[in-house]
Order: C-alpha cells, then sequence, then structure tokens
C-alpha cells in the first residue's frame, strides 16, 4: 500500500467526505469573518448589553430548534439535498445584514443564518455515519472539527482587519458580503461532489415519540453536556466585549486570540480521535468538560493580551474530545435514526442552555467577575456529573462485529 493510500485509510479519508470538508472550510470562512464581531458591530448601531445577551441566546434557542428539523430533514430528504437548502436559508440571513445596517436586522438575519451549524451538523454527522465504519467514526469527525477550525482561525483576523480598515459598521457589513458569496461557491461544490448514499424516505417526525429510543448513557451525557454548556454560554458572548473593552486590545488582536484557539484545538484533535477510536472515550470527553470550567477562571485573571492568550489556549483545549463526544452520540443512536437523535439531543441541550445566555446578560450587568465565577460553577458541577455518571461504549477492536456492519 502507498504511502498516500495509507495516509487516507487512516484519516478515513472518502470522496464524500473529502467534498463535505471543502464545504465546510468555504461555509465556515464566510461565517466567521463577521460572526465573532457581531456584539460589538450591534453596539456600534446603538444596541446594549440585553440586546448582545438576546442574540445570543437566539443563537442558542434557534440552534435548538433547527437542529431536529435538521436532522428529520436529513433522514426523509437524504444529507445532499438537505445541506443544500439549509445553504440557502443562511444566505438569505446574510443578505438581510448586508442590506439593512441596525441592530434590528442584524437579530432577523440570525433567524436565517444561525441555522446553517444547527441544520447541517445532524446532515454531517448522518454522512459521516454513512461512509465510514464505526472504527473511523471518531476520525471522520475530528476531521470536520478540524478543519471547521481552519475558517474559524482564518475568519476573525480577516474580519478583525476590516473593521480596522473599514471602522466596526462597514467593516463587518464587508464581511458578511464576503460570506455570502463564499457560501454560493459552497452551495455549486457540494452538490456537483458529494455523493448520497442514504436515500430519501421515512424520517420520525415527533420528537417525543423519538425520545423513548434515547438510552441512560445518552441521557446521563446529556444531563452533564448541558451543565457544561451553561458554562460555556453564559460568558460566551462577553468575551470579546471584555478583551476589547475592559482588557483594552484591539480587533486584530482579538483575532489573534481566536487563531491561537483554533490552532491549540487542531493540534489535539487527530491524535485524540485515533486514540478513541481504540480505547475508552470517557477520559477525553472528562478532560473537555474540565477545561470548559477553567476558561473563565483564566478569563477573569486576565487583564492583559499575553494573559488572555494562556486563556484562549485553554479554551482551544475544550475541542479536546469534542469530536468525541459527538461520535458517541451517533454510536448510540439507532442506526436508522441517527440525524435525527442527533438532532434532538441537540434540541433538548440548546433549548435548555438558551437561558444561560439570557441569564448570562443580567451577571454581566452585575460584574463581570460575578458572570464567569457563575459560569465556572456549573462547569465543576456538570463535569462531576459526567465522571460519576458518564459510561463509555465497550472498546472495539479491527475485527469486532459491530465495525464489520458498519
Amino acid at each position: 500500500m502507498s504511502v498516500s493510500r495509507r495516509i487516507t485509510s487512516f484519516l478515513g479519508l472518502r470522496r464524500s467526505v473529502a467534498a463535505m470538508l471543502t464545504m465546510a472550510v468555504l461555509v465556515g470562512m464566510g461565517e466567521k469573518l463577521g460572526e465573532r464581531f457581531l456584539p460589538i458591530y450591534i453596539l456600534a448601531l446603538g444596541g446594549g448589553a440585553y440586546v448582545i445577551g438576546l442574540l445570543n441566546g437566539l443563537d442558542n434557542l434557534l440552534s435548538a430548534l433547527y437542529s431536529y428539523p435538521g436532522g428529520y430533514l436529513s433522514d426523509r430528504l437524504g444529507y445532499k439535498r438537505a445541506l443544500a437548502a439549509f445553504n440557502l436559508v443562511s444566505m438569505a440571513g446574510y443578505a438581510i445584514v448586508i442590506t439593512f445596517p441596525t441592530w434590528q436586522a442584524v437579530i432577523l438575519g440570525a433567524f436565517f443564518f444561525i441555522s446553517w451549524d444547527a441544520l447541517s451538523l445532524p446532515a454531517t454527522m448522518s454522512l459521516v455515519a454513512a461512509v465510514l465504519p464505526k472504527n473511523k467514526r471518531t476520525m471522520g469527525v475530528s476531521l470536520h472539527s478540524l478543519i471547521r477550525r481552519i475558517p474559524m482561525a482564518l475568519g476573525p483576523m480577516i474580519g478583525g482587519a476590516l473593521i480596522a480598515g473599514f471602522g466596526e459598521r462597514d467593516g463587518v457589513r464587508l464581511a458578511f458580503g464576503l460570506a455570502l458569496i463564499l457560501a454560493a461557491v459552497a452551495l455549486v461544490f457540494q452538490q456537483l461532489f458529494i455523493e448520497d448514499k442514504r436515500k430519501e424516505g421515512e424520517a420520525e417526525g415527533n420528537p417525543l415519540r423519538l425520545a423513548k429510543y434515547m438510552s441512560p448513557d445518552l441521557r446521563n451525557l446529556l444531563v452533564s453536556d448541558i451543565l457544561v454548556r451553561f458554562c460555556e454560554q453564559i460568558p460566551y458572548a462577553f468575551a470579546v466585549v471584555y478583551a476589547m473593552k475592559i482588557v483594552g486590545i484591539s480587533a486584530v488582536e482579538f483575532g489573534i486570540l481566536t487563531t491561537v484557539e483554533m490552532i491549540t484545538a487542531m493540534l489535539v484533535y487527530i491524535p485524540v480521535a485515533y486514540l478513541a477510536d481504540r480505547g475508552g472515550k470517557k477520559p477525553y470527553v472528562a478532560i473537555t468538560f474540565l477545561n470548559f470550567t477553567l476558561f473563565p477562571v483564566f478569563l477573569l485573571i486576565s487583564h492583559s493580551f499575553w494573559m488572555l492568550v494562556i486563556a484562549f489556549i485553554v479554551r482551544g483545549l475544550k475541542e479536546f474530545g469534542e469530536p468525541t463526544r459527538k461520535a458517541l452520540i451517533m454510536d448510540l443512536a439507532p442506526e436508522d435514526k441517527k440525524a435525527a437523535m442527533f438532532g434532538l439531543y441537540y434540541l433538548l441541550r440548546d433549548v435548555i442552555v438558551s437561558f444561560a445566555a439570557f441569564g448570562g446578560a443580567w451577571l454581566w450587568t452585575l460584574s463581570p467577575q460575578t458572570n464567569f465565577l457563575v459560569a465556572a460553577a456549573f462547569g465543576a458541577l456538570g463535569t462531576a456529573y459526567f465522571v460519576l455518571f458518564g459510561r463509555d461504549l465497550p472498546k472495539l477492536t479491527p475485527d469486532h462485529p459491530a465495525q464489520a456492519r458498519g
């Protein structure tokens, strides 16, 4: 076997997977050009802390509400047709933000462009489960997460440069203009190169009926995940405000911090995926939850750019076991309902977690310290719950029958 074939086999690369990864770069680059600076854009347009909290709350709430329809449509239409529809919806949101320079238009546009991640993730996970065996699914999910970090790293830097060059208002609108163009290119690309192995068929449209198929182990993962996401979302929208308005760094420097975060995450994805596919997943997920908990603590003690660099390295390490957690959800989901079950998991998680974003705005009005410490307390509780009640799947080997069926 040649070196290139060995690398391809090791990474679990197939044509559809490679096409999906390219699509993730194109759409992700556009999305991240302006998204991280929306709180600053809202302030420039006259919105306040509660508008920022509203945007962050909508991000979680709409992501939750869109997750189950995303999974349902993927199971019903096949992931290829579903991805095309989701891309068009996202493009409509970009167009609204570009056309109307008001914070109200940002909120309205969010109903559309927030949809991409929520709607497309179940379809993407379904694609991975359809084309890869079980002993390569964590690797496939990790590659998706790794590739997504490329635009997450570069997008904010370009967006920060646009803000530095054109101002907080026009810079963000230009960023969304580029996002619209890249999304259109991605739409053409995904239709040309992604093969849909999952046919149109029956899908469970009632989440209440689907919930009975959720195993106790998956429920325990969900509970711990909800608590840890409270930790993430309480300070999420205010990290950029804290860094730029309190610590006093520039937009370009914040873009660099985001790059540091993404590079850190990218460095751990492949080795962790290799180990998690061959051993227990629980330790890697537990380490991830711990890093979620530590980030607001490090943010609290950061009073300079270089201290923020350390904080964002910790933030990058929260991705340590994230692909492992997603792969575990897919492993625990019924074979014929994987996309819908993935969507149901995110529906339940993000509906509840959306309240953390609204609460985060109130905690911020008390003080940044209160916001960060309450967030860390939720993270510690979620981590402890998972350590006590989280369960591993049985270790799989290349000869395991489940893998032969994958």
